[in-house]
Protein backbone atom coordinates (compact mmCIF):
# COMPACT_ATOMS: atom_id res chain seq x y z
CA UNK A 1 0.00 0.00 0.00
CA UNK A 2 2.87 2.36 0.82
CA UNK A 3 4.32 1.85 -2.65
CA UNK A 4 0.97 2.74 -4.24
CA UNK A 5 0.88 6.06 -2.40
CA UNK A 6 4.58 6.87 -2.83
CA UNK A 7 4.85 9.37 -5.71
CA UNK A 8 1.22 8.53 -6.50
CA UNK A 9 0.83 11.13 -9.26
CA UNK A 10 4.00 10.07 -11.06
CA UNK A 11 3.34 6.34 -11.07
CA UNK A 12 1.41 4.91 -14.05
CA UNK A 13 -1.84 3.02 -13.54
CA UNK A 14 -2.30 4.38 -10.03
CA UNK A 15 -5.64 6.17 -10.18
CA UNK A 16 -7.04 4.39 -7.12
CA UNK A 17 -4.30 5.89 -4.93
CA UNK A 18 -4.68 9.29 -6.61
CA UNK A 19 -8.44 9.37 -5.95
CA UNK A 20 -7.87 8.39 -2.33
CA UNK A 21 -5.29 11.15 -1.87
CA UNK A 22 -7.66 13.74 -3.36
CA UNK A 23 -10.47 12.62 -1.04
CA UNK A 24 -8.24 12.56 2.03
CA UNK A 25 -6.69 15.93 1.12
CA UNK A 26 -10.10 17.60 0.85
CA UNK A 27 -11.22 15.94 4.08
CA UNK A 28 -8.18 17.22 5.99
CA UNK A 29 -8.54 20.78 4.69
CA UNK A 30 -12.22 20.85 5.62
CA UNK A 31 -11.46 19.22 8.99
CA UNK A 32 -8.91 21.91 9.90
CA UNK A 33 -11.34 24.61 8.81
CA UNK A 34 -14.11 22.91 10.83
CA UNK A 35 -12.08 22.79 14.05
CA UNK A 36 -10.92 26.40 13.83
CA UNK A 37 -14.41 27.60 12.92
CA UNK A 38 -15.64 25.99 16.15
CA UNK A 39 -12.84 27.53 18.21
CA UNK A 40 -13.33 31.05 16.85
CA UNK A 41 -17.11 30.96 16.55
CA UNK A 42 -17.16 31.04 12.74
CA UNK A 43 -19.41 28.02 12.17
CA UNK A 44 -21.48 30.03 9.68
CA UNK A 45 -18.46 30.56 7.44
CA UNK A 46 -17.64 26.86 7.56
CA UNK A 47 -21.21 25.97 6.60
CA UNK A 48 -20.98 28.23 3.54
CA UNK A 49 -17.82 26.42 2.39
CA UNK A 50 -19.15 22.95 3.25
CA UNK A 51 -22.36 23.66 1.33
CA UNK A 52 -20.28 23.86 -1.85
CA UNK A 53 -19.60 20.13 -1.42
CA UNK A 54 -23.12 19.19 -0.26
CA UNK A 55 -25.76 18.23 -2.82
CA UNK A 56 -29.20 19.32 -1.54
CA UNK A 57 -32.24 17.04 -1.98
CA UNK A 58 -34.61 19.76 -3.24
CA UNK A 59 -34.19 20.56 -6.94
CA UNK A 60 -34.67 24.32 -6.50
CA UNK A 61 -31.80 24.39 -4.01
CA UNK A 62 -29.67 22.17 -6.22
CA UNK A 63 -30.06 24.55 -9.17
CA UNK A 64 -28.34 27.20 -7.06
CA UNK A 65 -25.32 24.88 -6.60
CA UNK A 66 -25.22 22.60 -9.68
CA UNK A 67 -21.49 21.88 -9.25
CA UNK A 68 -22.37 19.79 -6.19
CA UNK A 69 -23.37 17.09 -8.69
CA UNK A 70 -19.63 16.28 -8.69
CA UNK A 71 -18.13 17.92 -5.60
CA UNK A 72 -20.28 15.92 -3.16
CA UNK A 73 -18.35 12.78 -4.18
CA UNK A 74 -15.07 14.23 -2.86
CA UNK A 75 -16.23 15.31 0.61
CA UNK A 76 -17.21 13.34 3.71
CA UNK A 77 -18.91 13.77 7.07
CA UNK A 78 -16.94 15.79 9.60
CA UNK A 79 -18.54 13.97 12.51
CA UNK A 80 -17.87 10.37 11.49
CA UNK A 81 -14.30 9.35 10.65
CA UNK A 82 -15.52 5.89 9.60
CA UNK A 83 -17.43 7.47 6.70
CA UNK A 84 -14.26 8.29 4.78
CA UNK A 85 -12.26 5.38 6.23
CA UNK A 86 -14.53 2.64 4.93
CA UNK A 87 -15.07 4.36 1.59
CA UNK A 88 -11.34 4.70 0.97
CA UNK A 89 -10.51 1.15 2.07
CA UNK A 90 -13.11 -0.31 -0.29
CA UNK A 91 -11.95 2.01 -3.09
CA UNK A 92 -8.37 0.81 -2.55
CA UNK A 93 -9.20 -2.93 -2.55
CA UNK A 94 -11.57 -2.96 -5.50
CA UNK A 95 -9.80 -0.16 -7.37
CA UNK A 96 -6.57 -2.12 -7.44
CA UNK A 97 -8.26 -5.12 -9.03
CA UNK A 98 -10.19 -2.93 -11.50
CA UNK A 99 -7.03 -1.14 -12.68
CA UNK A 100 -5.19 -4.41 -13.16
CA UNK A 101 -7.63 -5.33 -15.91
CA UNK A 102 -8.97 -2.06 -17.31
CA UNK A 103 -6.47 0.67 -16.40
CA UNK A 104 -6.56 4.04 -14.65
CA UNK A 105 -8.54 6.00 -17.23
CA UNK A 106 -11.54 3.71 -16.97
CA UNK A 107 -11.39 3.69 -13.17
CA UNK A 108 -11.57 7.49 -13.04
CA UNK A 109 -14.33 7.48 -15.65
CA UNK A 110 -16.40 4.97 -13.67
CA UNK A 111 -15.81 6.86 -10.41
CA UNK A 112 -17.23 10.02 -12.01
CA UNK A 113 -20.09 8.20 -13.74
CA UNK A 114 -21.00 6.45 -10.48
CA UNK A 115 -21.07 9.78 -8.66
CA UNK A 116 -23.30 11.29 -11.36
CA UNK A 117 -25.66 8.30 -11.42
CA UNK A 118 -25.97 8.34 -7.63
CA UNK A 119 -26.71 12.07 -7.58
CA UNK A 120 -29.30 11.84 -10.38
CA UNK A 121 -31.20 8.97 -8.71
CA UNK A 122 -31.05 10.79 -5.36
CA UNK A 123 -32.51 13.99 -6.88
CA UNK A 124 -35.09 12.04 -8.85
CA UNK A 125 -36.45 10.20 -5.81
CA UNK A 126 -36.49 13.22 -3.50
CA UNK A 127 -38.35 15.35 -6.04
CA UNK A 128 -40.86 12.89 -7.54
CA UNK A 129 -41.67 10.19 -4.97
CA UNK A 130 -44.05 11.41 -2.20
CA UNK A 131 -42.50 9.15 0.45
CA UNK A 132 -39.11 10.83 -0.03
CA UNK A 133 -40.43 14.35 -0.68
CA UNK A 134 -41.90 14.29 2.84
CA UNK A 135 -38.43 13.42 4.18
CA UNK A 136 -36.43 15.96 2.17
CA UNK A 137 -35.96 18.44 5.01
CA UNK A 138 -32.22 17.92 5.51
CA UNK A 139 -29.15 19.87 4.45
CA UNK A 140 -27.91 17.48 1.79
CA UNK A 141 -25.56 14.61 1.01
CA UNK A 142 -21.78 14.17 0.86
CA UNK A 143 -19.59 11.13 0.31
CA UNK A 144 -17.82 9.02 -2.29
CA UNK A 145 -20.04 6.01 -1.60
CA UNK A 146 -22.01 6.12 -4.88
CA UNK A 147 -18.76 6.31 -6.87
CA UNK A 148 -17.22 3.52 -4.79
CA UNK A 149 -20.32 1.34 -5.25
CA UNK A 150 -19.95 1.79 -9.01
CA UNK A 151 -16.39 0.47 -8.82
CA UNK A 152 -17.35 -2.41 -6.51
CA UNK A 153 -20.20 -3.58 -8.74
CA UNK A 154 -18.24 -2.86 -11.92
CA UNK A 155 -15.35 -5.01 -10.71
CA UNK A 156 -17.71 -7.79 -9.61
CA UNK A 157 -19.49 -7.68 -12.99
CA UNK A 158 -16.17 -7.93 -14.82
CA UNK A 159 -14.68 -10.68 -12.62
CA UNK A 160 -17.45 -12.17 -10.46
CA UNK A 161 -15.36 -15.08 -9.20
CA UNK A 162 -12.31 -13.04 -8.16
CA UNK A 163 -11.64 -13.90 -4.51
CA UNK A 164 -10.81 -11.71 -1.53
CA UNK A 165 -9.59 -13.24 1.72
CA UNK A 166 -11.59 -11.63 4.52
CA UNK A 167 -10.83 -11.72 8.22
CA UNK A 168 -13.05 -14.28 10.00
CA UNK A 169 -14.64 -15.34 6.70
CA UNK A 170 -11.71 -16.58 4.62
CA UNK A 171 -11.99 -16.63 0.80
CA UNK A 172 -15.07 -14.83 -0.53
CA UNK A 173 -15.92 -14.18 -4.19
CA UNK A 174 -16.39 -10.50 -4.87
CA UNK A 175 -19.80 -11.02 -6.48
CA UNK A 176 -21.10 -11.95 -3.03
CA UNK A 177 -19.48 -8.90 -1.45
CA UNK A 178 -21.10 -6.66 -4.08
CA UNK A 179 -24.45 -8.41 -3.57
CA UNK A 180 -24.23 -7.87 0.19
CA UNK A 181 -23.58 -4.13 -0.29
CA UNK A 182 -26.55 -3.82 -2.64
CA UNK A 183 -28.94 -5.60 -0.25
CA UNK A 184 -27.83 -3.45 2.70
CA UNK A 185 -28.36 -0.25 0.69
CA UNK A 186 -31.73 -1.40 -0.59
CA UNK A 187 -32.94 -2.03 2.96
CA UNK A 188 -31.48 1.29 4.08
CA UNK A 189 -33.25 3.26 1.35
CA UNK A 190 -36.20 3.81 3.68
CA UNK A 191 -34.11 4.42 6.80
CA UNK A 192 -32.33 7.36 8.38
CA UNK A 193 -29.78 7.63 5.54
CA UNK A 194 -32.27 7.12 2.73
CA UNK A 195 -30.60 9.65 0.44
CA UNK A 196 -27.18 8.07 0.77
CA UNK A 197 -28.50 4.56 0.17
CA UNK A 198 -30.45 5.62 -2.90
CA UNK A 199 -27.24 7.16 -4.26
CA UNK A 200 -25.44 3.87 -3.53
CA UNK A 201 -27.98 2.01 -5.66
CA UNK A 202 -27.57 4.52 -8.49
CA UNK A 203 -23.80 4.06 -8.42
CA UNK A 204 -24.16 0.26 -8.30
CA UNK A 205 -26.46 0.30 -11.33
CA UNK A 206 -23.98 2.45 -13.24
CA UNK A 207 -21.14 0.05 -12.40
CA UNK A 208 -23.09 -2.88 -13.85
CA UNK A 209 -24.24 -1.06 -16.99
CA UNK A 210 -20.81 0.50 -17.63
CA UNK A 211 -19.05 -2.88 -17.71
CA UNK A 212 -21.77 -4.51 -19.82
CA UNK A 213 -21.52 -1.66 -22.34
CA UNK A 214 -17.74 -1.87 -22.29
CA UNK A 215 -17.94 -5.57 -23.08
CA UNK A 216 -20.20 -4.67 -26.00
CA UNK A 217 -17.54 -2.27 -27.30
CA UNK A 218 -19.13 0.96 -26.02
CA UNK A 219 -17.19 3.12 -23.57
CA UNK A 220 -19.60 5.39 -21.71
CA UNK A 221 -16.69 7.12 -19.99
CA UNK A 222 -14.71 8.15 -23.07
CA UNK A 223 -15.97 11.74 -22.82
CA UNK A 224 -14.65 11.96 -19.26
CA UNK A 225 -11.24 10.65 -20.32
CA UNK A 226 -11.12 13.08 -23.25
CA UNK A 227 -12.12 16.00 -21.03
CA UNK A 228 -9.46 15.21 -18.43
CA UNK A 229 -6.82 14.77 -21.15
CA UNK A 230 -7.78 18.18 -22.56
CA UNK A 231 -7.50 19.78 -19.11
CA UNK A 232 -4.07 18.18 -18.60
CA UNK A 233 -2.89 19.42 -21.99
CA UNK A 234 -3.88 22.97 -21.07
CA UNK A 235 -1.35 22.92 -18.24
CA UNK A 236 1.50 21.45 -20.27
CA UNK A 237 3.98 23.73 -21.99
CA UNK A 238 4.34 22.97 -25.67
CA UNK A 239 7.91 23.08 -27.03
CA UNK A 240 8.55 25.43 -29.90
CA UNK A 241 9.38 23.46 -33.03
CA UNK A 242 11.48 24.98 -35.78
CA UNK A 243 10.76 23.47 -39.18
CA UNK A 244 13.11 23.82 -42.16
CA UNK A 245 12.97 22.32 -45.62
CA UNK A 246 15.71 21.32 -48.00
CA UNK A 247 15.73 19.75 -51.39
CA UNK A 248 17.05 16.19 -51.36
CA UNK A 249 17.96 14.90 -54.78
CA UNK A 250 18.85 11.50 -53.36
CA UNK A 251 15.45 10.95 -51.84
CA UNK A 252 14.97 7.33 -50.92
CA UNK A 253 12.02 5.43 -52.34
CA UNK A 254 12.19 2.93 -49.49
CA UNK A 255 9.44 3.10 -46.86
CA UNK A 256 10.53 4.95 -43.72
CA UNK A 257 11.36 2.91 -40.65
CA UNK A 258 10.39 4.07 -37.21
CA UNK A 259 13.24 3.60 -34.77
CA UNK A 260 12.91 4.31 -31.11
CA UNK A 261 15.25 4.61 -28.16
CA UNK A 262 14.77 2.48 -25.06
CA UNK A 263 13.30 5.53 -23.31
CA UNK A 264 10.63 5.87 -26.02
CA UNK A 265 9.83 2.16 -25.84
CA UNK A 266 9.45 2.37 -22.05
CA UNK A 267 7.10 5.34 -22.45
CA UNK A 268 5.02 3.42 -25.01
CA UNK A 269 4.78 0.41 -22.68
CA UNK A 270 3.70 2.69 -19.82
CA UNK A 271 1.01 4.13 -22.08
CA UNK A 272 -0.26 0.63 -22.91
CA UNK A 273 -0.36 -0.20 -19.20
CA UNK A 274 -2.33 2.95 -18.42
CA UNK A 275 -4.65 3.33 -21.41
CA UNK A 276 -4.46 0.08 -23.38
CA UNK A 277 -2.93 -0.83 -26.77
CA UNK A 278 -5.73 0.87 -28.70
CA UNK A 279 -4.59 4.26 -27.35
CA UNK A 280 -1.29 4.11 -29.29
CA UNK A 281 -0.81 6.20 -32.41
CA UNK A 282 0.17 4.61 -35.70
CA UNK A 283 3.79 5.78 -35.25
CA UNK A 284 3.97 4.36 -31.73
CA UNK A 285 2.67 0.99 -32.90
CA UNK A 286 5.25 0.96 -35.69
CA UNK A 287 8.07 1.76 -33.27
CA UNK A 288 6.95 -0.99 -30.91
CA UNK A 289 6.73 -3.47 -33.78
CA UNK A 290 10.22 -2.62 -35.04
CA UNK A 291 11.63 -2.90 -31.53
CA UNK A 292 10.11 -6.37 -31.15
CA UNK A 293 12.05 -7.59 -34.24
CA UNK A 294 15.46 -6.83 -32.68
Amino acid sequence: MFEDFKNAFQRPNNAHAQLILVNVGIFLVLAVFYVFSKIFGAEGLFEIVYDQFTIPPVITEFLKRPWTLITYAFAHSMGDIFHILFNMLVLYWFGRVFIEYLGSDKLIALYMLGALAGAVLYLLFFNTVPFFIERSQFSGMVGASAAVYAIVVGTATLMPNYTFYLLFFGPVRIKYIAGFYIVISFLGSVGGNAGGNIAHLGGALMGFVYIKQLQAGINWGSWITSTLDWIKSMGESKPKVKVSYRKDSTRSTQPREFKASQTEIDAILDKISEKGYESLTKDEKEKLFNASKK
